[in-house]
């Protein structure tokens, strides 16, 4: 997998699915994971699309700029890496910070997206004082003491009980996230505030929440959803970590979203989706 070099960090990233046919489709991350937590997106979706997936500033196998960073340093390093690679327009689709950094390039950057789908997250996820906090818990702590209730956020007791591998290898990324990396991110999100600038947003969106997600919940996906000119939202089973959780009906959703015929509607509100509507979620 190779790096973009970039003039103060380097990006990983890698790309699957067919090398000429097919639209991109970009996977952007959430807060302490790295590119593989979309693994359980790539078989079902390589056959369709040409998959970019990359490690954020100070994730995973990125490098680590010196803290802190702010939205718009994310969305650059999106279309560095598009600029790059030769990616005029691409599909977006992203969880958390990631669904933060989408909506911040479907308002500064929409000439590069096709269709954009945000995914637990928000315009605006908690408050200034709550991530200056995180901050100063993290440069005194570390992030191993987050782990227990990462967990508590990110996944249903059920699937943790059932899929203990799959919550086990995203918490030790999340535990072995850089903390100057972690740090400069929530200073990110400590910034973000998106809300008044949503109703600039007409690349057609999508917005999934999980149905039990205490980070980001349904009503904050929904409120996006019907803030943006042609937005709907459709929630599925889970927490935080919903492409996972409910991975097969998450897949079938993106995919029916992204593949669909019909133009953009033009400034015409749509209403929340039903689970029917992208066929079964079970």
């Amino acid at each position: 997998m190779p790096d973009l070099h970039l003039p103060t960090h380097r990006l990983h990233y890698r790309i699957d699915g067919a090398a000429t046919a097919g639209p991109w489709l970009v996977f952007c991350n959430s807060l302490g994971t790295e590119l593989h937590m979309w693994d359980a997106q790539i078989a079902d979706l390589e056959r369709d699309f040409r998959i970019l997936r990359y490690d954020r500033r100070g994730h995973g196998r990125s490098g680590t700029p010196t803290p802190p960073y702010s939205l718009a340093d994310l969305g650059g390093d999106v279309i560095a890496l598009m600029d790059a690679l030769g990616i005029a327009r691409a599909h977006f689709c992203g969880l958390s910070i990631g669904g933060l950094t989408a909506q911040w390039l479907a308002i500064h950057a929409a000439d590069r997206l096709e269709r954009v789908v945000v995914c637990a997250t928000a315009a605006r996820i908690g408050t200034p004082a709550g991530w200056n906090g995180r901050i100063a818990d993290v440069k005194a702590d570390g992030l191993q003491d987050l782990v227990p209730a990462t967990a508590e956020r990110w996944f249903t007791p059920a699937f943790r009980a059932a899929r203990p591998d799959a919550v086990a290898t995203n918490l030790a990324s999340f535990a072995a996230t850089s903390v100057d990396g972690y740090a400069g991110c929530c200073a990110a999100l400590a910034g973000a505030d998106l809300r008044d600038r949503l109703a600039r947003i007409a690349t057609p969106l999508l917005a999934i929440s999980g149905e039990d997600d205490p980070v980001c919940p349904p009503a904050d996906l929904e409120a996006i959803a019907l803030a943006v000119q042609d937005g709907r939202h459709l929630a599925l089973p889970g927490r935080h970590i919903v492409n996972l959780e409910s991975a097969d009906a998450f897949n079938a959703v993106l995919r029916d979203f992204l593949r669909a015929a019909e133009p953009a509607s033009q400034g015409r509100r749509r209403p929340a989706l039903q689970s029917t509507d992208f066929g079964s979620t079970t």
